[in-house]
């Protein structure tokens, strides 16, 4: 009784949060209803522990993106209402703000950290707020043709409609699937080294205002297939035009491990930095970094052995097939040539007779 009594009469501040998650072992952003493995489900915990909030109900709570299970992030972003120790008379003095960061990293496990806070108006929405997100996909060059996987992400900047792009949530209302890619850039991850091999690695970074349910990992599933000669560069433009071609191609999108919400971006957000915080993460991320990197030591040095008994002479598949999700077939069947998905308005016309989502009339549209 005296925990929830602190909490309704402390002074109140809404807030975002940016957050770190590295989401391979985590099943997804989003609280789920048959399971306790989420992001969410440990950052509430904390929050509820910390008496920072009441519970989830009354915390006035937005994410920027709902990242998918295996996904994650260094720029994921959430607002939400919490106990603050500033009131109207010296709301403007941040720094003697409750340390929200620190405090939360205190609970929350290593694979999910804080590092900075901002005050926002009441209004504010993580969500619809953000002007633009940044995704990156990191992937191993393999054999991949770079250039022409350079030249086909080109045809995806600007508006288009990317139906054949992703995993259309008709059953969920989403039935308008024009997107616009502000920038799309394939990178070596290390710009400074001069040595390209098989194992480099490069990373695809995505710029838009918002994407659609598995968009980035279909359009890099896409690519890795132009990449590897399986399909030309013009398939891009075959299937952002779906007019000609309305039914998206059963193809596989790649996998969700590489997958990282980069960046959320916001228009005037003062963002609190605290160098005990981001020091105490800094230790977190290098000891995790530690483990990863020795266990990938190993696992080099194991194949470099290996390599030598077969002499060369083992004709091994590109490294970056591996990222590929699905079962591969002997014989390569060019994307177009596929067994086609249901058209946007047949899905439509489907929920539509199951009342999941409501159809109006062209004359009763505003």
């Amino acid at each position: 009784m005296l925990l929830l009594n602190l909490i309704v009469t402390t002074n109140e501040n809404k807030i975002a949060i940016v957050l770190i998650s590295l989401g391979w072992n985590y099943q997804g952003f989003a609280v789920q209803e048959d399971t306790t493995n989420t992001i969410e489900y440990f950052l509430f915990e904390a929050l509820i522990k910390t008496c920072l909030i009441k519970d989830r109900s009354s915390s006035n709570y937005n994410r920027c993106g709902r990242t998918d299970k295996g996904v994650s992030s260094f720029g994921q972003t959430i607002s939400i209402t919490v106990r603050s120790r500033l009131t109207k008379e010296n709301e403007h003095e941040l720094d003697k703000e409750i340390n929200y960061c620190k405090v939360l990293n205190r609970v929350l496990p290593d694979f999910i950290q804080c590092i900075s806070w901002a005050l926002v108006p009441v209004q504010f929405s993580s969500r619809f707020d953000c002007i633009s997100r940044l995704y990156r996909y990191y992937f191993v060059k393999g054999t991949l043709d770079i250039e022409a996987m350079r030249q086909a992400s080109k045809c995806l900047i600007g508006s288009h409609d990317f139906r054949n792009f992703c995993k259309m949530d008709v059953g969920n209302g989403v039935v308008q699937f024009v997107r616009n890619i502000l920038d799309f850039r394939i990178e070596l991850l290390d710009n400074e080294s001069s040595k390209i091999n098989e194992y480099t690695i490069y990373v695809a970074n995505i710029q838009g205002n918002a994407f659609l349910w598995h968009q980035i990992r279909y359009i890099m599933g896409i690519l890795f297939l132009i990449g590897s000669k399986k399909e030309n560069p013009d398939i891009i433009n075959k299937l952002l035009d779906v007019k000609e071609n309305p039914r998206k191609p059963d193809y596989h999108m790649a996998n969700e491990v590489p997958l990282n919400l980069f960046r959320c971006g916001y228009e005037n957000i003062n963002w609190q930095y605290s160098k005990d915080n981001l020091k105490s993460v800094l230790e977190t991320l290098r000891r995790i970094w530690v483990f990863k990197s020795i266990k990938v030591a190993m696992i080099e040095d194991i194949i470099s052995n290996l390599m030598k008994q077969v002499d060369g002479s083992c004709e091994l598949r590109c490294l970056s097939e591996n990222l590929l999700n699905g079962v591969k077939t002997k014989k390569y069947v060019p994307v177009m040539k596929r067994q086609k998905c249901e058209s946007l308005e047949d899905k439509i016309e489907h929920f539509s007779k199951r009342n999941r989502i409501e159809l109006v009339s062209n004359e009763n549209k505003k």
